[in-house]
């Protein structure tokens, strides 16, 4: 008989599971033998993303996916559900779902596109927490993991909400995991450096911007989605069974470093006036 696998039986939540770092993590999950379900909002990218699950997950593992929106709250609700679904109960919650939707200087920043960023970023965590924490402390067990990102510890020059709404990301992953420990709950972030998918698309066209990144890397190269879905699986399994309220740097060494140079990307879209925070006076 083959040997059992480390997450068989369990059951996971991944939202942005249909591409990038949220679709390697719920690959290394269903390998590992868990069943996952995985949220986001684009159906079509979710079905092909079950499909490449399917062809990787263990025996007896089941795949199932929901079309949810992680800033509004009956969606993630709801996701929730259907995951507990499953088995009946619920073990990981990865909140991986986030973006940003304004780059550039603060006195130029549109407010709405700010707020859409902090919504995404830090009220999804928000809710994701809150709906998957309340299986896992009936149950008196379950791990759930935060993704925040490098610009939450580095600044980074003209990326506008991204680095303050992952920071916020981190402190709320550490107040998690102050008030659920006592229910066995356990809750962790990871801050990812530069990693190679298409959210990124734009750092990785513009040579400039790739080789300063280069630079402030002591590893010196950019970061793939497995690997970061190496460290979450870590932190979701029994392995990690003692730590929790833990914010993990998997960046390449970067933050050793400062952040990034964007002028050459931003540069033509402000001047360097604007980078510098100069707004021409109305009228």
């Amino acid at each position: 008989m083959a040997a059992p696998r480390p997450l068989e039986g369990s059951t996971a939540l991944v939202t942005g599971g249909g591409s990038g770092i949220g679709l390697a993590v719920a690959k290394k999950l269903a390998a590992d033998g868990s069943n996952v379900l995985i949220c986001g909002r684009t159906e079509s990218r979710l079905t092909d993303a079950a499909k490449q699950l399917e062809a990787v997950a263990a025996a007896g593992a089941e795949i199932r996916y929901v079309v949810a929106d992680v800033t509004v709250e009956d969606d993630v609700a709801g996701a929730v559900d259907a995951a507990c679904a499953i088995t009946g109960g619920l073990d990981a919650v990865v909140a991986v779902a986030g973006g940003n939707t304004a780059m550039g200087p603060l006195t130029q920043i549109d407010v709405a596109k700010w707020r859409e960023t902090m919504d995404l970023n830090v009220t999804g965590t928000l809710l994701a927490i809150k709906y998957g924490a309340r299986p896992m402390a009936r149950a008196g067990r379950g791990s759930i993991v935060g993704v925040s990102s490098i610009a939450a510890s580095n600044t980074h020059r003209w990326f506008g909400p991204y680095g303050v709404s992952k920071a916020g990301v981190d402190h709320l992953c550490q107040l998690a995991a102050d008030e659920l420990g006592a229910s066995g709950v356990r809750v962790n972030c990871v801050r990812p450096g530069l990693i190679r998918t298409d959210l990124v698309e734009a750092i990785f066209t513009t040579p400039e911007v790739l080789e300063d990144y280069r630079r402030c890397t002591p590893l010196g190269r950019p970061g793939e989605p497995e690997e970061v879905a190496d460290l979450i699986r870590f932190l979701v399994g029994p392995e990690s069974r003692w730590l929790t309220g833990q914010v993990i740097n998997i960046d390449g060494g970067h933050c050793l470093r400062r952040g990034p140079d964007f002028s050459p990307l931003l540069g033509p879209l402000f001047g360097a006036d604007g980078l510098r925070g100069l707004v021409a006076e109305k009228g």
